[in-house]
């Protein structure tokens, strides 16, 4: 084919593409000003509004959490359920302050920072953000491929890259508009939904000790402490932080103040839905682990054991709904965190790179750890250990700039909430710093 063909051929093409993204895009904005002007009523009026929380959400049901609950429900039963309540209770607040920044500043977390901070500042913070990006993408790219080599019994570099294929015709989507990414990212979480709830009726637990183990706060040990900061760190993670406030910052812009506040009170909505389901699914694994395989005495910590252990305990199809759910929450994560990447590049040193190369280059790490023979669960562990040095760096600017009221508007904090929003810094700061120390030197 002649190469002026071909060129005018995927111009053509990114055009089109363009056209019908603005589209669809322009759909969702008429739906919203409606909603904004009063003139559609109940679940019509929330709709164009739901979404960017689902797609965050994501990272509160990624492999990591896998890793962590199970091994929390096989060793303890349900005596930690509370820490999953907690952890789910604090990222609704910290997930509404990062939306409540976008839609009141029309800027992401990022761009802020580096409005107000330093050049060096802006580049440090950007550096540990994408290496926080790094530590997130292997344990989602690990675990979408360890998904694939427990359902199909292929080898895991094989699966990598069968992986691969599917989290960049994830990205693809995003040149369809919003709405198809937000759909598509929704439904890999209902498919996850759909996994435990059918492995819970298989488990069959009982009523009473989950009731207790999620009102009643107590540890058995240091072991206990260092599993529930790792629960934590799992739960609420930077890279959220950064893309809530990026997916609401220009998706419907309010007018004026009175707008915006209609929006934040929509957002609010989507955040406790998507938390909500997001905090059912963590416990459902630890659920699951508790009637199982504490039950049988059995502490288990790798993925590839449980998976097994569901085979002999449940039957295959028990095993085979495991493996689905991981495969969907490693595919669907990996995608966020490289939307996530491009939010803070963008935002930190105003650069951007093709998502598709950042995607290439966020998940040669995790090939090369497959590559080397490293057991994915011991990865996926330390990946969270990594995660742990980036949460402050995210949280902290927030909790600054959504106390601003010249920067905020009407949407600033109130004064307890960032009270409560300051001592959940500090406790989740002085988790990771516990389970860091633990980890390195325990």
């Amino acid at each position: 084919m002649n190469k002026k063909i071909l060129e005018d051929r995927i111009l053509e093409h990114e055009q089109t593409g363009k056209k019908r993204t603005s589209q669809k895009n322009k759909a969702l904005l008429q739906n919203a000003s409606t909603s904004l002007n009063g003139e559609s009523r109940g679940l019509k009026q929330i709709l164009p509004f739901l979404g960017p929380a689902f797609i965050a959400a994501v990272a509160y049901i990624d492999p990591g959490n896998y890793a962590t609950n199970i091994s929390a429900g096989s060793a303890y039963g349900y005596k930690l359920l509370w820490v999953i309540l907690a952890s789910n209770l604090m990222a609704v607040l910290i997930q509404m302050m990062s939306a409540k920044l976008g839609i009141a500043t029309g800027r992401n977390l990022p761009e802020i920072s580096r409005e107000r901070f330093s050049r060096k500042a802006s580049i440090f913070l950007w550096v540990q953000a994408e290496l926080v990006i790094m530590a997130t993408d292997l344990a989602e790219f690990i675990g979408a491929a360890l998904g694939l080599y427990l359902l199909f019994d292929i080898s895991m570099i094989a699966s990598a890259l069968i992986a691969a294929v599917g989290s960049f015709a994830i990205l693809e989507l995003q040149r369809r508009g919003v709405r198809p990414l937000e759909a598509i990212i929704t439904g890999m979480i209902f498919i996850v939904v759909i996994a435990f709830g059918i492995q819970v009726f298989f488990a069959e637990p009982e009523a009473a000790p989950i009731l207790k183990g999620l009102f009643t706060p107590k540890f058995e040990g240091v072991d206990s402490i260092l599993l529930s900061a790792g629960m934590l760190g799992a739960t609420v993670m930077p890279h959220a932080i950064y893309l809530h406030s990026g997916l609401t910052s220009k998706r419907i812009v309010g007018k004026n103040e009175k707008e915006r506040k209609k929006i934040f009170k929509f957002e609010i909505i989507d955040v406790i839905i998507a938390m909500v389901i997001a905090g059912g699914i963590n416990a459902s694994m630890l659920i699951v682990a508790a009637a199982l395989f504490n039950k049988e005495g059995m502490h288990v910590e790798d993925l590839e054991v449980a998976f097994n252990q569901f085979d002999s305990l449940l039957g295959s199809t028990a095993a085979i709904l495991f493996g689905i759910g991981l495969l969907s929450a490693g595919l669907s994560s990996s995608s966020v965190g490289t939307m996530t990447g491009d939010i803070v590049m963008q935002g930190y040193i105003n650069k951007r790179i093709p998502i598709y190369l950042r995607r290439f280059i966020t998940m040669t790490p995790p090939l090369v750890i497959i590559l080397l023979g490293v057991n994915p669960s011991k990865a996926l562990v330390m990946s969270q250990v990594i995660l742990s040095f980036g949460i402050a760096f995210a949280l902290i600017p927030l909790i600054i700039f959504t106390s601003n009221k010249k920067l905020m508007g009407s949407l600033v904090n109130r004064k307890m909430t960032t009270a409560v929003a300051w001592l959940i810094a500090l406790l989740i700061i002085c988790l990771n710093i516990f389970l860091l120390y633990q980890t390195l030197f325990g």
